[in-house]
């Protein structure tokens, strides 16, 4: 039975009269037989019969069928051989893209058999591999002899391209898209620098090929000169893993990396196992593993789970920057007027000045918030219920350090119940009026703790009125300004148990939570008495597309809370200045800032940052500033520089560094320089980096990391972004 591809040229052959065809174009049904057939197209200047038997094709001779277009300068079939005799220059390309040149050619009709001289495969318009002949075999293997391929560009006969692999034989498998080398020769400007004698890569259109990834050669004090060898293992289309061996002088170390999808959901798992001289006699990993699952009606599910061998591990091995691990199961739902979700974490810490004794180690959270529209009120009204548990694994009832500080075994339960109603009114003028009515009802447990009541309960209500003018200014050319005054008066009601301060440690004094009636992050702790607010909100957006805003706002109250450290900048009946602003134009410039300012004109608490993107440029600069406050746990001001950077110094060189300053310890804490060369063959990145001691109290450490990739083959794609020109 005839192919498809072979139908087009009988039938055109019977169709056809014995006088020449001047008519260009030519459309030919396929063989009947072949079920799922297109027809079959031919171009040409000239299209005749020779002799009854033999077809001619000749001047720009082009065929379509099945997803394949030839073109060649003249095509000649002997129907009564079935052979194809083609003159170049051929170009054959297949559905894929892959394009097959050759100078002149011998093929079975069909086009899926036969011999190519002066072939030369361009496959996904990067790699290029070029033979003294090509065989075609069974439409799907193309065998080239005595080849060389490369991807980098090659502008003259004569010039020796950057990188290249010499080979007897290379056969490339169309459908399984795998390239296999006889004989290969690694050549660096035609230097041979390796000779293997069986190779496999995968051609440049297969994204997730079995094999080994880009190596990286690394030196660090601490672990010495190694190598790290991904080997990459695709298990089906939804799945894979990579097994990265990591071999030094000091190390013998296995990474791992599974990731898997489902339909509602993935996993990743990571993690390492380790033997080394840091620690002799032990075994060093850690574990990571991270999903998310979208389940019915609406719910989801996440769970982290983070665990390590050792206090040091991650810094060793520069895994990252974690300095506390929780692992968290996490059940939610997110609806318009609804919200429910319940959480279990465990934390493990890696300070050396935390004792996991004394940590809360176990959590459960669990949270439901509901929101109705009463038609005869109006507003908004919301319920919510609050379940919240931590346990310390230390049993003492007592501070064991004997200082102001947390009780060692102390554990807590709590259960809280809120309702609030708000509404809103625009008075004359554009004066916006709200009101807001709040009830708190909390009912606390709490063990191993002999300063502390073991049970008590407390109903706070809280009402405030709140007014805002925002007074917009547009201007001529789509120029807009808002300028927004805002004030509010509060009251809380109720007197504090006496139940310790455990969740509400860490306070923010924001924007976003300026005309809030309590200010502590959790219902453990809730503002009392008298308060009141102010600011004042200034925004513009310019027609050139600049924007900027500031926002100012102090808070005045009744009595002082003890339980606000001198960092939140809310210690006093009257609060420290909130300032914040930021600036961003189109040209890639962000700038922006937050700070508390006392009444001695000094800041409490800050940070700033500022960066800089475009075509050549990324930079990001960043400032943070905590004053020391003995209520979280900081007994020396904290400050920092921080500096990240690129610069795409030409075309094909880029530039990065990083530097991380402590200000309060004078000294760097981190520091690197990185320098990447990229074209469309080849990718070379070195870096240096210098870690000095951190809150973990380890040893510093420097290094050096070197990777070298030839793109081209399968995930290692070229990037045309790169590619050098010819002139």
């Amino acid at each position: 039975m005839k192919t498809a591809r072979a139908a087009w040229l009988a039938a055109l052959l019977a169709m056809t009269a014995p006088a020449p065809l001047l008519a260009q174009t030519v459309t030919v049904a396929a063989d009947a037989s072949d079920e799922g057939s297109e027809p079959a197209l031919l171009v040409a200047d000239q299209v005749f019969v020779e002799d009854g038997s033999r077809l001619v094709a000749t001047g720009n001779v082009e065929a379509l069928h099945d997803g394949i277009r030839l073109s060649a300068t003249r095509i000649l079939f002997d129907q009564d051989a079935g052979l194809l005799t083609i003159e170049g220059p051929i170009r054959i390309t297949d559905e894929a893209g892959n394009q097959l040149l050759a100078d002149a050619a011998e093929m079975e009709e069909g086009l899926r058999n036969g011999l190519l001289s002066g072939a030369r495969m361009v496959m996904d318009d990067q790699l290029q591999l070029a033979a003294v002949e090509a065989q075609r075999v069974g439409g799907r293997y193309t065998q080239l002899s005595r080849v060389a391929v490369t991807s980098c560009q090659v502008c003259g006969r004569n010039e020796t391209p950057l990188w290249q692999i010499r080979a007897d034989r290379v056969i490339h498998d169309q459908d399984a898209r795998q390239l296999y080398f006889e004989g290969a020769q690694l050549r660096v400007l035609d230097v041979p620098i390796l000779w293997v004698p069986q190779l496999r890569l995968p051609d440049p259109t297969l994204e997730r090929a079995r094999g080994f990834l880009t190596p990286t050669l690394r030196s660090t004090s601490l672990l010495g000169t190694g190598l790290r060898l991904p080997y990459f293992i695709p298990i089906g289309d939804h799945q894979d893993l990579t097994l990265t061996p990591y071999l030094s002088s000091e190390t013998r170390t296995l990474e791992a990396r599974y990731r898997r999808a489902f339909t509602y959901g993935n996993i990743e798992l990571n993690g390492a196992i380790t033997k080394d001289s840091l620690l002799p006699g032990d075994t060093r990993g850690y574990f990571f593993a991270a999903g998310e699952f979208a389940l019915r009606n609406g719910f989801r599910f996440d769970f982290d789970i983070e665990t390590v061998s050792d206090d040091s591990y991650f810094n060793d091995y520069d895994y990252g920057d974690n300095e506390r691990l929780d692992s968290a199961f996490t059940l939610s739902r997110a609806r318009r007027d609804d919200f429910f979700s319940t959480d279990l974490i465990y934390y493990e810490t890696l300070r050396a000045a935390e004792d996991d004794e004394t940590q809360p180690s176990v959590m459960v959270n669990t949270e439901y918030e509901r929101r109705f529209f009463p038609d005869r009120i109006g507003g908004e009204f919301r319920l919510g219920a609050i379940l919240h548990g931590h346990y310390r694994r230390s049993d003492l009832d007592i501070d064991s350090d004997d200082e102001d500080s947390v009780v060692d075994g102390r554990d807590m339960a709590r259960l809280s119940a809120e309702a609030s109603w708000r509404r809103r009114w625009t008075l004359a003028g554009g004066l916006r009026l709200g009101v807001l009515g709040q009830l708190w009802a909390d009912r606390y447990a709490v063990w191993d703790d002999a300063s502390a009541d073991a049970e008590a309960s407390q109903l706070t209500p809280g009402a405030s009125v709140e007014l805002r003018w925002p007074l917009v200014n547009r201007q001529a050319f789509g120029g807009r300004s808002l300028l927004e005054p805002v004030a509010q008066v509060g009251w809380i009601g109720g007197d504090r148990p006496n139940i310790p301060n455990d969740e509400s440690t860490r306070v923010e004094f924001d924007e976003a939570n300026l005309l809030s009636l309590s200010r502590f992050p959790a219902s453990d702790r809730h503002e009392r008495g008298l308060v009141g607010a102010a600011g004042l909100r200034w925004q513009h957006q310019a027609p050139t597309g600049w924007t900027a805003g500031v926002t100012v706002g102090r808070v005045w109250r009744e009595q002082v809370d003890d339980d606000f450290g001198r960092s939140s900048g809310l210690d006093g009946k009257t609060s420290d200045w909130l300032i914040s602003g930021g600036f961003a134009n189109p040209l890639g410039l962000s700038l922006s800032a937050r700070g508390l300012l006392d009444s001695n004109g000094e800041f409490d608490k800050g940070e700033a940052r500022a960066s800089w993107f475009n075509d050549r440029t990324e930079l990001d600069a960043s400032y943070l500033l905590l004053l020391a406050d003995p209520l979280e746990d900081r007994d020396e001001s904290q400050a920092e520089w921080r500096f990240e950077g690129r610069y795409r110094i030409s075309r094909h060189w880029t530039g990065s560094g990083e530097w991380r300053y402590d200000l309060a310890d004078r000294r760097v804490d981190r520091a690197g320089l990185g320098l990447q060369y990229r074209n469309e063959c080849v990718q070379v990145e070195a870096s240096v980096l210098r870690r000095f001691a951190s809150s973990t109290n380890l040893e510093p450490s420097t290094e050096f990391d070197l990777t070298v990739a030839l793109t081209g083959f399968g995930t290692a794609a070229s990037d045309k972004e790169y590619r050098r020109t010819c002139k």
